[in-house]
């Protein structure tokens, strides 16, 4: 991949966005290893019982033991060879926005995903700097706070999203990193991470905490149907490694191994804490609730928690996990996928190939069930990478050495879960050969894709027979699309970069495509704003298109630019950030106009980023964590500013 020169972007968040959609050089990854996955489904299986569970998970760690300690993306131990290690076998186990507000940009219509603000048109929620406020459409003013961080723990301000049904919000904090006293920094031991929060906030007068639930691990992500949201959450084994400064990397090794066949099954379950109701109890994931796959390392498992949001309790989260990793969340109503893929780590090539593991969850109603896994090769760019439509899945990945402009190609596969199995039943490959995606947009029975090195081929796949999908239309323009949206009438927007034809990017464009034609696509309009960043492209939250009005709001920023009386640029100036709204014509863009928020104290006096945009009642909102901006849509009218920092 090349993605041209590299910029320094003062702005925090968007130095902590997740690596899919990058703009930039991605950092050089470290020494691949290969890992084979079977080209057809994977089998989930039960344990028998916690001492099997134990046997099993020992035997898979010790494999993918070193000298460091545990390496979830090495060497994953297939079970038929650590069942004929130790002589037994397993037993297989059988929305957007309503009315007159916009809601959060989300992958599929109905299913709603975290972010940092929420709106039902009669309030808007937003968490910033680990404080929850509430604003009031109306009346444009701050009704409520509520501080969330306990600055007891020693920790900053975690980062975190929230979900919103009827008065209650569940505000979904990450695991912070946790400061060590001095005195305990020089024993050996991992690397101390706090745990995730899930705290359930009630709206309906001030906001107040009604109960919060801790478990061991990290927050992938989740996602919503109506009252009931799913969070997947992922976590490794506590086990402390010797981390001998001394001895050869065989002895390291062997001493890891030590403290792997010393471990008790305790040490792999997640732990969980609730508290609600002014009391604390605790429990740990049962052995019954744990699955795996035929290859694991064991040092990875992925629990899906079920919260009733209606309910007014959080209870135990009814966890269920699998023995994987899992990086990737995607989830249409009545299933829920969680993908693992190699992202920076996979690079195919000679006789192996790494590839990407999808787990099929069924959620239609109660506690989630396993019904499918499979794998395809190569790895996703997010979770529009995927899409399931009349009963198939499909899946567009990267496959080969993106990293050093070798071999490399993308491709759409199909699958259709076949008993236990997501079986692929077709394919198309070949495209982009030397470059990787950048996005992909299914849309029915059309796929869109987006690959780059040096100029943008826009793809459009027929996907009608799901057993002989097709490439049926290619267009090349210089740049690239990191986000794709369905716009109405054949029209699709992207939001990317635009680039030189030798692909150095020159900054964030805005382009419509015509795909009425999916053999003839073509790009209608574009709008170029030099030397620009955009959030939308690594974070499709960012992005806001308010189809009533055919308006696109997105957040832009830009390095120092000093400008004349005359508005000629020149020179160094002060960075400078604010939201972008266009209107969508016929024929292509009308710049609507600009918005931008004072500078904020707590950052130093200089300029605070806008991170989203929302709609209620004829009236744009715009969000930084130092405030909201209300804009009317007439005439983009400033109306209100409403301070939360």
């Amino acid at each position: 991949m090349t993605c041209g020169r590299t910029r320094a972007i003062g702005w925090a968040v968007v130095a902590a966005l997740t690596l899919a959609g990058c703009t930039g050089p991605a950092p050089a990854p470290p020494p691949p290893r290969e890992r084979v996955l079977p080209a057809g489904g994977l089998r989930l299986v039960a344990f028998d019982s916690c001492a099997e569970a134990l046997r099993q998970l020992r035997t898979a760690a010790k494999a993918a033991a070193g000298p460091w300690g545990l390496d979830p993306f090495g060497s994953a131990v297939p079970m038929a060879a650590a069942e004929r290690a130790d002589g037994a076998v397993a037993k297989q186990a059988p929305a957007a926005g309503a009315g007159g507000y916009s809601g959060t940009t989300v992958h599929e219509a109905g299913v709603d995903e975290p972010d940092l603000v929420k709106t039902d048109g009669r309030r808007i929620v937003t968490l910033g700097r680990g404080v929850l406020s509430v604003i009031d459409p109306v009346s444009r003013r701050l009704t409520g706070r509520l501080a969330l961080d306990r600055t007891t723990e020693r920790f900053a301000r975690a980062d975190g999203d929230l979900l919103l049904h009827g008065d209650r919000a569940l505000v979904l904090l990450r695991a912070p990193w946790v400061t060590k006293p001095a005195a305990d920094r020089a024993r050996p031991g991992p690397a101390e991470v706090g745990r995730p929060r899930l705290v359930l906030v009630d709206l309906a007068g001030a906001p107040r905490i009604v109960a919060e639930y801790r478990i061991d691990g990290s927050l992938v992500d989740a996602r919503q149907v109506g009252a009931t949201a799913r969070v997947v959450i992922r976590s490794t084994p506590r086990l402390t490694f010797p981390q001998p400064r001394k001895g050869t990397d065989a002895q390291r090794t062997a001493a890891n191994r030590a403290v792997v066949d010393r471990a008790t099954i305790d040490d792999w379950l997640p732990r969980y804490e609730v508290r609600e109701g002014g009391r604390t109890t605790t429990g740990q994931v049962g052995c019954d609730r744990v699955s795996r796959p035929p290859r694991f390392s064991g040092a990875s498992l992925v629990t899906v928690l079920s919260f009733d949001l209606g309910a007014g309790a959080l209870g135990t989260g009814d966890p269920v996990t699998v023995v994987a990793d899992g990086d990737t969340v995607y989830g249409t109503g009545p299933r829920l996928y969680v993908v693992n893929d190699q992202r920076w780590r996979a690079r195919d090539g000679g006789s192996g190939s790494t590839g990407t593991e999808i787990f099929q969850f069924d959620t239609s109603a109660g506690t989630p069930r396993y019904v499918a896994a499979g794998s395809v090769p190569g790895f996703l760019i997010n979770q529009y990478a995927l899409s399931e439509w009349n009963g198939h899945l499909r899946v567009a990945t990267t496959t080969g050495d993106v990293w050093g402009g070798g071999r490399s190609e993308s491709g759409v596969y199909v699958l259709r879960a076949d008993g236990p199995a997501l079986t692929r039943v077709g394919q198309v490959t070949g495209l982009g050969r030397g470059e990787r995606i950048h996005s992909v947009r299914f849309l029915g029975d059309t796929g869109y894709v987006v690959t780059f090195r040096q100029v943008d081929p826009l793809y459009t796949v027929d996907l009608r027979d799901p057993a002989a999908p097709r490439v049926t239309g290619e267009l090349k323009i210089t740049g690239y699309s990191s986000y794709l949206h369905p716009a109405g009438d054949g029209r699709l927007l992207g939001v990317g970069q635009e680039a030189s034809a030798r692909g150095q990017v020159q900054g964030t464009q805005v382009s419509l495509f015509d795909v009425a034609d999916p053999t003839h696509p073509s790009r209608i309009a574009q709008h170029h704003v030099a030397e620009g960043w955009s959030e939308v492209e690594s974070d499709p939250h960012a992005f806001l298109y308010w189809a009533p009005e055919r308006l696109v709001a997105v957040p832009v920023g830009r390095p120092g630019v000093a400008t004349d009386r005359a508005g000629a640029e020149g020179g160094k100036g002060r960075p400078s950030h604010g939201v972008l709204v266009l209107r969508v014509t016929d024929t292509g863009f009308t710049v609507a106009g600009t918005v931008e928020h004072p500078t904020s104290l707590r950052d130093g006096g200089e300029w605070t980023p806008i991170r989203r945009s929302l709609v209620v009642d004829g009236v744009l909102w715009t969000v930084s964590d130092a405030g909201l901006r209300a804009t009317a849509l007439s005439g983009m009218t400033p109306l209100a500013w409403v301070p939360t920092d």
